[in-house]
Order: C-alpha cells, then structure tokens, then sequence
C-alpha cells in the first residue's frame, strides 16, 4: 500500500521553477529518503503534499485521500519538521508542546516526556532563550507528540550536534519499528544512505533516479588517492575504469567504478606509499552521476 503518491507534479513561482515533474510513491511502513542540493525543489515537493502550498500542476494523495480536498483530515496523522521552525518567542517549550498537543485527539503526555528527555530538552525554559539545535529539537517533539502514522521531516538534522543527531535516528528507527512511514529530506548523504530504505534522487525540481541504498552504493564511485613512485602510476593509469581526475608527480586522485575486490588485487601489485579510498560527496556524485 502506498501512503503517499505524487504524480506529475509542477510548481512554479510566477516564471521562477519550483519543481517541475515529480512522480513517487512511499510504501507503507518505510523510510523514504528525499535527497538533492539545496534548491532543488526538496522543500517545495514536501509543501505541495501538506498542501501549505498548491501545485501548479499534478496531483497529491496521501493515505490514498486528495491531499488539497482532504487535508484536514489528512493532517490529523500526519507529523512535521519544517527546515526551519518559528515560534512565539515569549512562550515556554511547554506551554507550546501543551498548546500543539490540543490539536490531537492521540497525543499522549507520557510520549511528550519521553521525547523531551531523549533529546535533553528543557521544558521551563522560554523559546526564545533556546539555541538553534534546541529549536529544532521542539520541532522534532512537535511532529512526534502524536504518534503520527506519517512523517515528513524536512532537513531535520541541521542544528543538532552530533550526539542529538544520534538519537534522533534511534526515534526516527523506532517509529519506524511501530508502524509509521517516514519521508525525509537531506543533502547530507550519509545521512539517507543510513536510514533510507530507498532513495528519491531530486535536481533541478525533476526526479532522476529512485533506488534502493544497495544499488545506489553499487552504483557510486569511489575516490582513489594514491601515491607511489611515477613508473608505477603510469602502470596504474593503464588500468580500467580507473580515471584520473588530478595528475601530479608521485601522485594521483583517480575516480574508481568497478568492483572493489578487483581494484585492491592491482593495487596490492604496486608499490604504493600511501593509499585513501573515500565515498564521493554528494556534490561529485551529482557532477558523475549526470554526465
């Protein structure tokens, strides 16, 4: 069962593109990941199917209900983290978790308590006391308090220190294991590879590719640094699928496709001074993958 369909959507901004052909579809019960540079039409995508925005073109359903006719009862089971989340300043993180709770008939104040002391989250504190990584963390307890059967989390690890970034996967893993479905958006790579069931690959507002993270990674590069002596990295630049992107004396920054067993067999062959073997970013990844 599909929980979230688009088909065909287009956004655009009077003549300033949005998106321009998006089409997919998350499974019931997995995590999503919704992955491009910035401006890529991430945000916008997410926008359209919450519809805080209309699209210009296409169509949206979610729990198979028109996404624009049916929205209110749509959002009833639907938890969200913007990229960047506002609130009224003067009010306490408890007072505004109270408030977001009286919206749902399902919040519980037990799962309240249990996220705000997961993420370390000080409720007496007033919001405009906190810190951008505590902002978002009343984001992450906001879109979670009521147990959602979906959610959409756009960008939702920026802010967080890396130790909070660490528990929210765990929260993120467990919703996962209770039933929900989970879209989120990134450009952080590392990131989606490690949550995503399969990856919707986004650029310039159109869909290039959907896979699954183990034929995304079958399908990636790596980054080869060697250094050796010259006689031997000519050697090395003889052999396939190995690219040089840079060319210095004694050393060399290659681009490898191929499988990596057969790669390690050469270079144990050659006398090499030094080796690095790096995932590309994803930044190289979009400049390779669209040539």
């Amino acid at each position: 069962m599909n929980i979230i369909e688009i088909n065909h959507l287009k956004k655009y901004y009077g003549k300033h593109r949005g998106v321009e052909d998006v089409t997919f579809q998350v499974k019931e019960g997995e995590i999503f990941g919704f992955i491009g540079p910035n401006g890529s039409g991430k945000s916008t995508t997410i926008r359209c199917a919450l519809s805080l925005i209309y699209p210009t073109s296409g169509n949206i359903k979610i729990f198979g209900l028109d996404s624009i006719k049916e929205r209110v009862e749509i959002a009833k089971n639907v938890g969200y983290l913007p990229g960047e989340v506002f609130y009224y300043d003067n009010m306490t993180v408890k007072d505004l978790l109270n408030y977001s709770a009286s919206f749902y008939q399902n919040s519980d104040k037990k799962v309240r308590l249990d996220l705000c002391e997961a993420l370390e989250l000080d409720q007496s504190k007033k919001i405009e006391d906190l810190s951008l990584g505590n902002k978002k963390k009343v984001g992450i307890v906001q879109g979670l308090l009521h147990n959602p059967k979906l959610i959409i989390l756009d960008e939702p690890t920026s802010g967080l220190d890396p130790l909070m970034q660490q528990r929210f996967f765990q929260l993120i893993e467990e919703r996962r294991r209770q039933g929900a479905t989970i879209l989120f958006s990134s450009h952080i790579l590392s990131e989606v590879k490690r949550l995503s069931d399969r990856i919707a690959i986004i650029r310039n507002g159109m869909i290039q590719d959907i896979n699954t993270v183990m034929k995304l990674e079958s399908n990636a590069y790596k980054n080869i640094l060697v250094q050796a002596s010259e006689d031997q990295l000519l050697k090395l630049d003889q052999l396939p699928h190995l690219e040089a992107r840079t060319t210095e004396i004694g050393r060399r920054d290659y681009t490898y496709r191929g499988d990596m067993n057969t790669l390690l067999q050469e270079l144990s062959q050659a006398h090499v001074s030094n080796l690095t073997i790096e995932d590309p970013s994803l930044e190289e990844i979009f400049m390779h993958y669209y040539e």
